[in-house]
């Protein structure tokens, strides 16, 4: 039995090594490796201790940081990857540890241009350079600035190349050609001055914009230790836990291993914002379940995909863009996810119904009352794996900064997992944190926790170092602490290339000048259909309705489109800098337009012909993938409408005083899910008995009438969908009769 687990195991690392391609790397030679694994457990080591600790100043920190990711990625990503490129060919002069030449002369420069600014902050004289401070330098680089400055945006581009595609580099070239050939742009709106490459390289070099700017530094700074937070909190225990409540929750239930899908995607959701890991993670168990129980393999594999996708803005840990989303707005971390909470459930609830309905019409089943794991027994084992979320969340929610309640996370996580009295030298450890809490907590340490945190900070440590369940071996925290890192990188990459786009933003103005042609063509498009529908006394249908529904529709098709080939947080920077500007000229507050661009950026995650993690469940379920990743979108399309919902009705993100009210939020979160609901139904082509036809396209419409926020549209759509119902109500007991009457 053990040996079949030990199978299936790596079964699944293959599996998620060819569909995620931060952990599909080369495989270097014996004494490489093992340098490259330590210098990522130091790597790791290094962000747990500043997050604690306190972070270096900016361009320090950073340059630390983006030098560790070139130097795994350089040595980990060939520059064309092959099956030979990937295989280690034996000792080699021209490719020590299976890294040829010119990838370590790529690694010595890289990392000097991305360490030279804190080298020479303060001025650098020596190798027949005589360099003065940088405050001299900014807006008048010198050459060796200039040339560190190319080597750096190049490199940049290569590793989001190596890790991501070359979907990334080419948008931000295009950006590049932008910022220098402004002068020569054939549209009159897109001119600008331009730049030549020395001002090029000072704004994409320096610190505050380009690629020492916002976006490396969240990721540096936050994400990273929660990227790290989640691979070690699935390693000692949280997410079998999370799974083993699933099931006991939705197995119960008509379509079991399909809802336990959904419900443990949504739980694994909070400490992990990668769709591909939840996919991998979650759906190692659910997928086969699902199969066995009758579901097709593309839809057992699509409810996967569709369901982890909810990972990027399911709360509390949500994907990269929304620690980025809480820059910009300039707003805590804990606004963004007491926002993304309503918006999260109406993810799940839109997959949960298509699921349930087609279980419904294929006449699926519950699992047995005897395959349901047994309450006592989980919670028994399990109760004390979510004694680092509790700690993560309660740092949060106290107004801490984001990396301390990562911090406090993934030391509890170490404590629980890894330490206690049968191991007495991990003893130091918790001790160790207990002196921490309490020096935070002394007026020494200046604005720390207050008296009570501390207080619950440290019963929880001694929870999580004196409790008697299974500890596993320091090995396998070390092993977590790599493949953190592993995971890191891509998101590390996309993050650094896209700072060139936010200053190219920044320097040319680009982002309001591209809002302005949405609002024109919106404008235009409007102008032309508002005298087509004069004779509907609607204000939906008035001229200035239809412009701003209209730009919502352009921005959407926009995130869905240019979704298919950029992952999330590259997508969610670049059209937020055309949304925002474009929105809040029809008046939409920011945090909507964020949300809007966010949510549809989640959805392009499912959207064929790129879905890494629908191909990642249907390498699972031995289901062509390409099906596969039409039947997640299908499952996606109940919550299409939701992020319209953001705009036309704020009161459903609770966080903007001045549109929400109870009452309000009331009405639009239970009607929205009521509509998506109905279009789940409709999907499935099931209620209480088959839809077809007409029926069905009622229920469509009806659906998006709830969706849409007012009491005229939730009145329109029981009108609509009046007959249909009956028609179910109908069809529902002549289909119970007989089984009654056998």
């Amino acid at each position: 039995m053990s040996s079949e687990q030990t199978l299936d195991a790596k079964a699944l690392e293959e599996l998620e090594k060819k569909y995620d391609s931060a952990l599909n790397t080369r495989d270097n030679g014996p004494v490489l490796k093992k340098l490259g694994y330590w210098a990522a457990i130091i790597f790791a080591l290094y962000h747990i201790w500043t997050a604690g600790f306190g972070t270096p100043v900016d361009h320090v920190h950073m340059g630390i940081h983006l030098a560790g990711l070139y130097f795994f990625i350089f040595i980990s990503f060939p520059l064309i990857r092959t099956a030979s490129s990937l295989h280690y060919k034996g000792p080699s002069t021209m490719a020590p540890g299976n890294v040829p030449l010119y990838d370590w002369a790529l690694i010595v420069l890289s990392v000097l241009a991305a360490l030279f600014l804190w080298i020479s902050w303060r001025g650098f004289t020596g190798f027949g350079l005589d360099i003065p401070e940088q405050t001299l330098r900014q807006g008048n680089p010198t050459t060796t600035d200039v040339v560190l400055g190319t080597i750096l945006v190049l490199s940049t581009l290569e590793i989001a190349r190596r890790t991501i595609g070359f979907v990334l580099p080419l948008i931000i070239m295009v950006f590049m050609i932008y910022a220098l050939f402004g002068p020569q742009m054939p549209a009159q709106i897109l001119r600008h001055p331009g730049v030549d490459w020395r001002q090029f390289v000072n704004n994409m070099y320096f610190p505050s914009e380009g690629i020492f700017g916002i976006t490396l530094w969240v990721v540096s700074t936050v994400v990273f230790h929660f990227v790290l937070f989640g691979v070690v909190a699935q390693r000692m225990g949280l997410g079998q836990f999370f799974i083993d409540n699933a099931m006991m929750l939705a197995g119960r239930y008509t379509g079991g291993p399909a809802k336990v899908s959904v419900v443990s995607s949504a739980f694994f959701g909070t400490i992990s914002g990668s769709s591909i890991a939840n996919t991998v993670s979650t759906g190692s168990l659910t997928i086969p379940n699902m199969k066995k129980m009758g579901y097709p393999g593309h839809f057992a594999a699509g409810v996967e995909a569709a369901s982890s996708a909810g990972g990027q803005i399911t709360p509390p840990i949500m994907g990269a863009a929304s620690f980025l989303m809480a820059e910009y707005l300039e707003v805590p971390y804990t606004t963004i996810v007491i926002a993304a909470i309503v918006p999260a459930l109406m993810h799940y609830i839109g997959v949960i119904s298509i699921v349930h309905f087609t279980a419904r019409r294929l006449g699926l089943t519950a699992y047995a009352k005897e395959d349901l794991p047994r309450f006592l027994a989980v919670w028994r084992e399990g109760w004390v794996t979510i004694v680092p979320l509790i700690a993560l969340l309660m740092v949060l929610f106290s107004g801490y900064s984001p990396n301390m309640a990562a911090f406090m996370g993934l030391m509890l996580c170490i404590i629980v997992g890894f330490c206690g009295i049968d191991k007495p030298a991990t003893l130091i450890i918790p001790l160790g944190l207990l002196g921490f809490i309490f020096w935070k907590a002394s007026p020494m340490s200046g604005a720390g926790f207050s008296p009570t945190i501390a207080g619950m900070l440290g019963a929880l440590t001694l929870i999580g170092s004196l409790h008697r369940n299974k500890r596993q071996d320091f090995g396998d925290l070390l092993d977590s602490f790599h493949i953190g890192v592993q995971y890191a990188l891509a998101v590390g990459a996309a993050s650094a290339a896209v700072g060139i786009v936010v200053g190219v933003i920044n320097t040319t103005g680009v982002g309001f000048r591209m809002g302005f042609m949405v609002t024109n063509g919106a404008s235009d498009i409007s102008m032309a259909i508002a005298p087509l529908l004069d004779w509907m006394p609607v204000e939906a249908f008035s001229q200035p309705s239809l412009q701003q529904f209209i730009s919502l529709v352009l921005i959407a098709m926009a995130c869905i489109l240019m979704g298919a080939g950029l992952p999330t947080t590259a997508l969610y920077i670049m059209l937020v800098a055309v949304a925002t500007p474009a929105l809040s000229q029809l008046g939409v507050p920011p945090l909507a337009t964020h949300m809007f661009v966010l949510y549809y950026g989640v959805i392009s995650e499912i959207t064929p012909p790129v879905c890494a993690s629908a191909y990642a469940a249907a390498g699972i379920a031995n289901a062509n993938p390409f099906r596969t990743g039409m039947t997640a979108f299908t499952l996606g399309l109940g919550k299409l409408m939701v992020p319209m919902v953001f705009v036309y009705a704020p009161t459903i993100l609770i966080v903007l005083p001045e549109y929400f009210t109870l009452g309000s939020f009331l009405q639009v979160s239970i009607t929205s899910g009521f509509g998506i609901f109905c279009i789940g139904a409709a999907v499935a082509g099931f209620l209480m008995a088959p839809l077809r036809g007409l029926w069905r396209l009622s229920f469509v419409v009806g659906g998006v009438l709830l969706v849409a926020p007012s009491l005229g549209s939730d009145i329109a759509a029981l009108v609509v969908m009046g007959p249909a119902i009956a028609m179910q109500v109908i069809g529902g007991r002549t289909a119970t009769a007989p089984a009654r009457n056998a």
